[in-house]
């Protein structure tokens, strides 16, 4: 399959990132997401793990959950809990321009490594929290998990086909919305304290990242009173919007518009439709939307998916293949685009990951380094915050340090 690998030497400063000391504190999904932004723009990220952490999440520490997530950073396993490690800690982050973190309220004040902990060390720290349903209020010592949110947020009850019951998204959207969110908010503290020197704490949740992704189902209550249900793979609201069979394969048309149904029922043929009555406004094609549908298939019936995509982009109309995961990345607007970056790992070879979507005119980003062995990275990254050897052996004799 082609790639893009894009590997950049390990001290590439030519990022927009570059300089930036990031301290990854972040488990599971949401908090990876959002430092896996940082990383792949350049900064320099350690990744702080407690001692014999097995990285058991999506698999193993070369798994594919892991490989993806972790690439360019740094390691080091550091036992927060033990007065020495904590030390340490608090060493790296009066230095550090930003720390990223998940944890529990509770967990993060036990440990006291908080905002308020570490601000008087360090004024210019921005402070990166995700939790499950925010830093206060009834839910706040709760833990949380991308399908609890879809499910408290109101996302399964509009999610799969009328009277099928609730139904979850097959991609942990909350954990990487607010892990997109948060990287955001980073963005904006780090343009904040150019002009005022000073950090910031920032901070969002899963359950705040679902009720935003509600968007305009969630106006259609707050302004209409209207709350809306499962509709399948038809659009919510507008008609003929969504899946429809063909000779060979499913295949996704938008056809709402007046201008784009007149257009798409001449492409089909029949021109006959644009007489009836009830499919002359677009309130009344989603009033009929059932009869409607069943027309548009017995027509789209007739020739395959590349029949149809074909005449149908001639004529303006947007459509598109319903591809599984493979034909993803067999097609060839994805491979022109470079989504795969080939990671090197020692232990793997290379693997084949997700590159980041994002695109800076001018800027080529890159694989600087593979996920971190536990506590690879630990003689370097604290020589870095200044300790001796002596130091960081006697660290190391604490029981604070894990192996390398």
């Amino acid at each position: 399959m082609p790639d893009d690998s894009r590997a950049l030497p390990q001290g590439s400063t030519t990022l927009p990132l570059s300089g930036l000391k990031v301290l990854d504190l972040t488990l599971a999904r949401a908090g990876p997401t959002c430092v896996r932004h940082l990383a792949d723009w350049g900064a320099d990220i350690i990744r702080i793990e407690p001692p014999g952490n097995n990285d058991g999440f999506g698999g193993a520490r070369d798994g594919f959950d892991s490989v993806n997530l972790h690439r360019n950073k740094r390691g080091l396993a550091l036992d927060l809990k033990n007065p020495a490690g904590h030390a340490a800690f608090l060493r790296l982050a009066a230095t550090a321009d930003i720390v990223v973190e998940n944890m529990r309220v509770a967990v993060k004040k036990r440990l006291k490594i908080a905002y308020e902990d570490l601000a008087p060390l360090n004024p210019r720290l921005i402070y990166a929290s995700i939790s499950g349903f925010g830093q206060t209020g009834p839910y706040a010592g709760r833990g949380g998990v991308d399908q609890i949110a879809q499910g408290m947020g109101g996302l399964m009850t509009i999610t799969g086909e009328k009277g099928r019951g609730p139904m979850r998204v097959g991609i942990p959207i909350n954990d990487l919305t607010a892990g997109n969110l948060l990287a955001m908010a980073v963005m904006m503290a780090l343009y904040e304290r150019e002009k005022t020197g000073k950090g910031r704490w920032v901070h969002t949740s899963l359950l705040e990242a679902q009720v935003f992704m509600l968007d305009f189902q969630a106006t259609r209550w707050l302004m209409d009173g209207e709350v809306a249900g499962q509709a399948g793979n038809d659009h919510p609201v507008n008609t003929p919007m969504g899946v429809f069979p063909s000779a060979d394969k499913p295949i996704n048309i938008a056809a709402s518009s007046p201008k784009l149904w007149e257009v798409f029922c001449r492409v089909c043929g029949r021109e006959d439709w644009l007489t009836r009555p009830e499919w002359q406004s677009a309130k009344g094609r989603t009033a009929d939307r059932t009869a409607l549908n069943a027309a548009i298939a017995e027509e789209t019936r007739k020739h395959p998916s590349e029949w149809w995509i074909a005449r149908l982009e001639e004529a303006g109309i947007p459509c598109g293949p319903v591809n599984d995961i493979r034909e993803v990345f067999e097609d060839p607007q994805v491979q022109h685009l470079g989504m795969v970056w080939q990671v090197p790992h020692e232990r793997l070879g290379q693997a084949g990951v997700v590159r980041t979507p994002v695109n800076l005119e001018g800027v080529t980003p890159g694989i600087r380094r593979g996920v971190p062995k536990l506590g690879e990275h630990a003689e370097e990254v604290l020589r870095e915050a200044g300790m001796s050897d002596d130091e960081i052996t006697r660290l190391r004799d604490a029981g604070a340090l894990g192996a390398n």
